[in-house]
């Protein structure tokens, strides 16, 4: 069982580290369209810098994901070496692995929603005037387009690794 589970998180964390890695290498390129995107819309190029909104590893995009994968490394690595203590936490693990991807593939989602809103709090009239699935979709055309694929694969992969994660701990 705990080979198992080991397994599964550090395919886990292969898939976690996946994107941002991505948004390493491509990031800057979406960036630089969602800015021109900007010019065209007759907005502030530096709008996005200044509420915090980047499409490359920086912040966030790097350290929740590289934080995740290395707590899954770290508790693979403590199941390998065969801690039985470990069962309980292995069952919050995969859990919070399963709603913790639940909540990141409604982020993606709900991405247009959400960037609107910010903008809408932010009380700026240019802000609110920013076409925002059309500067998501600029922004997107900067990646390649099998990063959208390898997105849907890491989702399966994460899911399914914790669904069987799960099953896996309830039959043992």
């Amino acid at each position: 069982m705990n080979t198992v589970i080991a397994a599964i998180e550090l395919t886990a964390a292969t898939a976690f580290v996946s994107m941002p890695i991505v948004r390493n290498r491509y990031g800057t390129a979406a960036m630089a369209g969602a800015e021109a995107e900007l010019a065209r819309q007759g907005v502030r190029t530096t709008a996005l810098r200044e509420n915090g909104m980047r499409f490359d590893a920086s912040g966030h995009e790097w350290w929740a994901p590289g934080g995740i994968a290395t707590l899954l490394v770290v508790m693979a690595g403590l199941n390998l070496a065969g801690f039985d203590w470990l069962r309980p936490v292995n069952w919050a693990v995969m859990a919070l692995l399963l709603l913790g991807n639940a909540v990141i593939v409604y982020s993606n989602l709900t991405a247009v929603q959400s960037v609107r809103a910010a903008f809408a709090r932010k009380d700026d009239p240019e802000l609110a005037r920013i076409d925002v699935p059309v500067l998501l979709a600029v922004a997107e055309s900067g990646f390649p387009a099998w990063t959208w694929t390898l997105q849907k694969v890491r989702n399966t992969v994460v899911f399914a690794g914790a669904l069987i994660g799960l099953a896996v701990l309830a039959l043992a």
